[in-house]
């Protein structure tokens, strides 16, 4: 009987302290999202979101630091997402547990433990300097995307691994060549799992600041190519309230940022299960 009280007595201490940390968590992001929106929704409109920023950010809206952030995105995943899926594949599909295999994943482990100051720094060394980008989208996207590919690397491999391998017999035994199984049989299935790797950097592009800065700059300037200097929604965020220029406009790009990524997350969740279904 004293061991089965002290058996529900140590359940019910567990679920309590599972229980106290879900809501503590929970209740700190919606502190923290309500802060945010309360103060930033009042601040949002139309005018803000066409018009560029004039006054060092004072006035206008935000236009420009938005084509900055896609821009940059579009180039990080441009080049990361070919480069990580392949890595993956080649792992996975092309080679067995080997000395070159433990290598990759170890410098993948590692370089995810970075901090993205370092991949600032170097994008800021090699990119900008070295290879005479200067501030740029092109530096600024080759360095997010360094950063962000050992996220897309496993996760990916995670997908490819979770494949049964039957599916690669079935087509083996249908005459499919290796790439014709890689492409028509595994990746398929495996895309759900990719695309979850995909937005995961998205939202970690969107965010990042330290990186940014040092290669892509902080020009409040259109951008007319690759080539030209930039600012985000975030690094324009952390200007405008570590500078403390406009704590109201601060606010409103914070919610514009919040608002941003809801709706990526969304849509993207949105085609990803559209894609299942119409798998099914």
């Amino acid at each position: 009987m004293r061991i089965n009280r002290t058996r529900y007595l140590t359940q019910i201490i567990a679920k309590l302290f599972i229980w106290s940390a879900a809501l503590l968590t929970i209740s700190v992001m919606i502190l923290i999202l309500f802060q945010v929106l309360k103060e930033g929704l009042p601040v949002l409109s139309l005018h803000f979101f066409i018009e560029s920023p004039r006054s060092m950010g004072r006035e206008g809206g935000i236009f420009s630091t938005i084509i900055g952030t896609f821009s940059l995105i579009l180039v990080a995943i441009f080049f990361s997402v070919p480069l990580g899926v392949g890595t993956a594949i080649f792992l996975r599909e092309y080679t067995r547990e080997s000395r070159l295999s433990r290598i990759i994943r170890f410098g993948t482990d590692c370089l995810a433990g970075v901090p993205s100051i370092i991949f600032g720094l170097f994008g800021f060394a090699f990119f900008v300097i070295y290879l005479n980008m200067g501030w740029s989208i092109l530096a600024g996207g080759l360095t997010l995307a360094a950063m962000n590919l050992p996220v897309i690397i496993s996760t990916t491999e995670e997908a490819l691994k979770a494949i049964p391998y039957s599916y690669r017999e079935v087509s083996y035994s249908l005459s499919g060549t290796k790439w014709q199984t890689i492409t028509r049989a595994v990746l398929p299935s495996a895309l759900p799992g990719i695309f979850t790797g995909v937005i995961l950097e998205v939202g970690r592009s969107i965010g990042e600041t330290a990186a940014v800065i040092l290669s892509a700059g902080s020009s409040l300037v259109m951008p007319n190519s690759l080539f030209s200097p930039i600012r985000t929604m975030s690094v324009h965020f952390y200007i405008l309230a570590r500078e403390g220029i406009s704590m109201e406009m601060a606010y409103g790009v914070g919610a514009a940022l919040i608002l941003l990524v809801l709706v990526i997350n969304t849509t993207a969740h949105v085609l990803l299960n559209r894609y299942v279904r119409r798998r099914i």
